[in-house]
């Protein structure tokens, strides 16, 4: 979970915590209140009371009722409440998780592209390299065969012009080299 999902999820916690020690706080009034009823009607019951005292009683057990009946409603309102934020709860964390698992995916995506990029590359040069490897031996034949061209060139030039390179006599006897004595 990310830092800015932590935030968001902080005012839904601090809400949701408001509204469970307030209905905590409610129950036990509703309970306060039930122990009250419960005690009055028992006393009414056990000890004769004028009619004065009886309206006086009744009128309590009106408004205690009434009370019962407004802290039942906010009771009902706030379970109602904590239910649709436990709904949104439940729906940010799903979605949260999907763009958990969404971020890990691209984040193994963006890891891989190097290698993806360096495949590619490969494969993409792979012909290129073949084809310079050829017009590099083709290059090597045409140099070749231009200089022989270059080297006929120059010998049928040679004999058209009849420039003769000096040429020496050719003794049929013995050819004598130069000594460098007892050395």
């Amino acid at each position: 979970m990310t830092q800015a999902d932590t935030l968001s999820h902080q005012p839904l916690q601090v809400e949701v915590v408001r509204l469970q020690e307030e209905l905590q706080m409610r129950d036990q009034l509703v309970q306060q209140l039930s122990q009250e009823l419960f005690r009055l009607v028992k006393g009414n019951a056990a000890v004769p009371t004028s009619d004065i005292s009886s309206e006086r009683h009744l009128d309590e057990m009106r408004a205690l009722r009434e009370q019962l009946q407004n802290v039942e409603q906010q009771v009902t309102f706030y379970q109602e409440q904590i239910s649709e934020r436990d709904a949104e709860i439940y729906q940010l964390r799903q979605s949260v998780q999907e763009l958990t698992d969404r971020a890990r995916m691209l984040e193994q995506v963006v890891q891989e592209l190097p290698k993806i990029y360096k495949q590619k590359f490969a494969e993409r040069m792979a012909p290129v390299r073949e084809k310079v490897a050829l017009v590099q031996r083709e290059n090597r034949q045409l140099h070749a065969e231009l200089q022989s061209v270059s080297y006929r060139l120059a010998v049928r030039t040679r004999r058209t012009s009849h420039l003769d390179l000096p040429s020496f006599p050719r003794s049929e006897g013995d050819v004598s080299l130069p000594s460098f004595g007892n050395a």
